[in-house]
């Protein structure tokens, strides 16, 4: 399956678990809300979190998106991107906060609302290159 075979499946779709690798090597898995955008996945994270922590030490990661009903799923394994107020300019990271966060299915009110609580919480978007694609969608 090619990438661009599942885009409606992950158009539709946004509930998804993320699989990270700790320092230990184990796998590491969270659920995340994650859509498809520029060509691979995107997905929102707290500033402070294992995973993107995870993530800066080991770009490996994987992204299973599933039906609600968990019988349709499309798996992304791929390298991922951080952007975070560390590496990446206040307007960019804004920008790209609104655009993953919409990928993902999410709409808001006030955008402008939206747009400080990110700061506030040091929010980072992860976008993922696909590596390989598989599934049953």
């Amino acid at each position: 399956m090619q990438f661009n075979d599942a885009l409606e499946f992950l158009g539709r779709e946004h509930s998804a678990v993320v699989t990270t690798f700790g320092r230990s090597g184990r796998a590491q898995a969270t659920i995340v809300r994650a859509g498809p955008y520029e060509g691979g996945m995107a997905f929102v994270v707290r500033g402070a979190t294992v995973k993107l922590a995870n993530l800066r030490r080991d770009p490996r990661c994987t992204v299973l998106t599933v039906s609600p009903d968990w019988r349709k799923y499309v798996t992304v394994e791929g390298s991922a991107t951080v952007h975070a107020p560390d590496n990446t300019g206040a307007e960019e990271l804004r920008l790209l906060l609104r655009a993953a966060f919409a990928a993902a299915g999410g709409t808001h009110e006030d955008w402008e609302e939206y747009d400080r609580v990110m700061r506030e919480q040091g929010r980072a978007v992860v976008l993922v290159a696909p590596e390989r694609v598989y599934g049953s969608a």
